[in-house]
């Protein structure tokens, strides 16, 4: 939950637009840094929530670790807000 909160959006390939008929096809990629106990990164990855494994200085979230993230904000009734100001829903969405 912690590394959600200190995560961002990556676009992956920056003059590729989103197309509608290519369903789950993915143009983003959230990633946090690597700030964290190693051991921790490690046992995340082996549970298949986070890509950490390459030598970059960043991690990238999957989608069972964005799920479990999300899940775990909501259990504990954090909301996150938009950069607009507005309050966002647990997804991100207004």
């Amino acid at each position: 939950m912690l590394m959600y909160l200190t995560s961002w959006e990556e676009r992956l390939v920056p003059e590729l637009h989103e197309k509608h008929d290519r369903p789950g096809f993915r143009l983003q990629i959230r990633r946090t840094w690597k700030g964290y106990d190693f051991g921790i990164l490690n046992e995340l990855t082996d549970e298949g929530l986070v890509n950490a494994g390459n030598r970059s200085k960043s991690a990238s979230f999957t989608d069972e670790g964005m799920a479990k993230a999300l899940e775990l904000l909501k259990q504990y009734g954090i909301t996150l807000e938009r950069h607009d100001g507005e309050e966002a829903g647990i997804d991100g969405t207004k």
